[in-house]
């Protein structure tokens, strides 16, 4: 359960002071999509939310500059991109899993394109894997690392010892990979 209240910064613009009964301590982020949040545990006041944005107003501001100069630098792609992304995706993703799957001896249920915004993947415990249309955009290495991971995820739904084992196992540099990827952005 959420609750939440906005307050109007002149500098910033919209902050969202939000309370989640799960959340465990006070965040704040800075995203060019949902803007400036502040996200609290229920029993915390708005007033102690408002306090840490204006104790982080100028971390905030310089933050918000420097996605607006990587926006300028790497602009969003247009609505034909991510459809053309999209389809090669669909055509190219899937097969791809599949490979990897049979290889490994992994299976699972279904596989889904999307496009999310923050994350390359996911494994649900029913076995379905969501891939990011965006994954068509990296080197193949990459492509395979994300796959991969997803894949050992049927095993190991978490990110313990476990599954570290298992992804080192398949893909000895995977902690590589994983530093390569944060070059990457997902639109």
């Amino acid at each position: 359960m959420t609750s939440s209240k906005k307050y109007i910064d002149p500098e910033v613009g919209e902050v969202t002071l939000r309370k989640n009964r799960r959340a465990r301590r006070i965040t704040l982020r800075v995203s060019p999509r949902q803007g400036v949040t502040v996200t609290m545990p229920w029993i915390v006041s708005y007033k102690t939310g408002l306090d840490l944005f204006l104790n982080k107003k100028d971390w905030v501001l310089e933050t918000i500059e420097r996605q607006n100069n990587k926006l300028i630098d790497n602009p969003p792609p247009s609505p034909d991109q991510i459809e053309a992304w999209r389809a090669e995706a669909k055509r190219v993703l899937p097969v791809r899993l599949a490979e990897l799957a049979q290889r490994y001896s992994f299976r699972y249920n279904q596989v889904r394109i999307k496009h999310n915004v923050s994350n390359w993947g996911s494994c649900s415990r029913k076995g379905n894997i969501n891939l990011n249309l965006n994954i068509v955009r990296l080197p193949a290495d990459l492509r395979d690392y994300i796959l991969l991971h997803e894949l050992c995820h049927l095993r190991h739904p978490d990110h313990g010892p476990g599954f570290h084992t298992l992804l080192e196992s398949l893909c000895p540099d995977h902690r590589k990979k994983e530093k390569e990827l944060r070059k990457f952005r997902i639109f």
